[in-house]
């Protein structure tokens, strides 16, 4: 049986799923209580697919994806409003959900995480997460925003405009 991570921002939450998950045998799961665990999880162990919230203790489930290792996945589950701003590189779930979904969609993003490894869209290069992060914080800086709230004005900015992410972070460095 494959091994999952799975992390939400409440302990309940993320054990309901692991329950789920586990009772119907389709993934051993090894929960983390935030994005930091998640992430030290995912390197001490060869895991292909973290199941997660769209907040999470530590931040958001979009800051922990940008993180993982290349041919990593992911599967959000999070209330539709709030997958709309979600990097489409991310496979996404509506909330509610039912046992039949969350275990169709766990064994959808295993079986493409072990078939369409080198498929799965390639990340940001370092180059462009530098851009991102630069954009970010400029934005933090003269509008007194959190990270979290930088990275949402510019998914904002980004989604409006139809411009990916990127572009509308070079737009910002070189707009303000």
């Amino acid at each position: 049986m494959e091994r999952v991570i799975v992390v939400f921002d409440s302990d309940k939450t993320t054990r309901r799923i692991c329950d789920m998950l586990e009772s119907a045998g389709v993934a051993e799961c090894s929960p983390c209580r935030s994005g930091g665990e998640a992430r030290r999880t995912v390197a001490q162990y060869d895991i292909n697919v973290v199941i997660c919230g769209f907040r999470l203790a530590d931040g958001t489930g979009e800051r922990l994806y940008e993180d993982l290792p290349e041919g990593v996945s992911m599967l959000m589950i999070a209330p539709q409003h709030q997958l709309d701003m979600v990097n489409e590189e991310i496979f996404r779930l509506p909330a509610p959900i039912s046992r039949s979904d969350l275990v169709n969609s766990t064994e959808m993003v295993l079986q493409m995480s072990r078939r369409l490894g080198r498929m799965i869209k390639p990340r940001r290069s370092d180059e462009d997460r530098e851009v991102i992060r630069q954009a970010k914080s400029l934005l933090m800086e003269r509008n007194g925003l959190t990270e979290d709230q930088a990275h949402r004005l510019l998914q904002k900015k980004s989604m409006d405009s139809g411009v990916n992410l990127v572009q509308t972070a070079r737009l910002v460095l070189g707009d303000l």
